[in-house]
């Protein structure tokens, strides 16, 4: 039987033990989307396979496919992310990165624009451009490859593409000022806000400039966001969690 290889590049999102020696690394890729691979003896300290499988390494692959899981032969690194791994703030929102890509990407169903997207912004995040920015313009994507984004160009109830004043997390998006009773918990927008979420919606990652935002709207935003995602989204991401506690450290001092 003929044994088959491909080399690819992939980014790492995230490992997990497998035996004493062994890991299984799931591995986002621009050619065949996400994939589950085990690497062999990648938890011995001086193997070569532990080096290129830590997560946020973004590497070049030699691999074995299988049916069910794919087999690492090789590997070396292309990019390591070293200044995140060595910041813990960053850190922290290059694991909600990695860990909200892969519970929203569906294998079967795959655009290699969401590879290019998440490396994008985890050289952003290493070019100190606003984390909070970055990882909320990135939930917006990973938003609309789940097929849940927030309706924002018109009003969610009639249509009107004027005087969009509040956005409703229950009805999913904008209300024009005749529909906001529809909903009486949802957020005043001002216009600075909504030119925001309409940036978080059609901006490229790789053309993103410097997006400076006034805390109070930041946070306005992100309480938007996070009660948006907890409707809708449906995972519990222990990222996100830990974010949120760096958040309220930051706040008592």
């Amino acid at each position: 039987m003929k044994l088959v290889f491909e080399k690819m590049e992939a980014f790492v999102l995230r490992t997990q033990d497998y035996g004493e020696t062994h890991k299984i690394v799931t591995l986002l890729t621009p050619t065949m989307g996400k994939i589950g691979a085990i690497a062999r003896g990648a938890k011995k300290t001086k193997s070569r396979m532990a080096a290129i499988t830590q997560p946020f390494i973004h590497g070049s692959f030699l691999i074995q496919p299988g049916s069910n899981l794919a087999t690492i032969q090789q590997g070396e690194v292309i990019h390591s992310f070293r200044k995140i791994r060595e910041d813990i703030f960053l850190t922290a929102y290059a694991s909600f990165i990695a860990e909200l890509t892969d519970k929203v990407l569906d294998p079967k169903k795959y655009n290699p624009i969401y590879y290019t997207q998440l490396l994008q912004t985890l050289k952003w995040l290493e070019q100190d451009k606003d984390p909070e920015i970055l990882s909320m313009i990135y939930e917006w994507k990973m938003f609309q490859a789940a097929g849940i984004a927030p309706v924002i160009d018109h009003c969610v109830n009639c249509g009107r593409k004027e005087n969009l004043s509040h956005f409703s997390i229950q009805e999913g998006g904008v209300l024009c000022s005749s529909c906001q009773q529809k909903d009486a918990y949802a957020f005043f927008l001002n216009e600075n806000l909504y030119k925001l979420l309409k940036i978080f919606s059609w901006v490229e990652l790789e053309r993103i400039g410097n997006i400076s935002v006034k805390e109070e709207n930041k946070r306005i935003l992100k309480q938007l966001m996070d009660q948006y995602y907890e409707r809708y989204g449906g995972y519990f991401l222990k990222s996100k969690r830990f974010l949120k506690q760096m958040d309220q450290l930051q706040d008592r001092n």
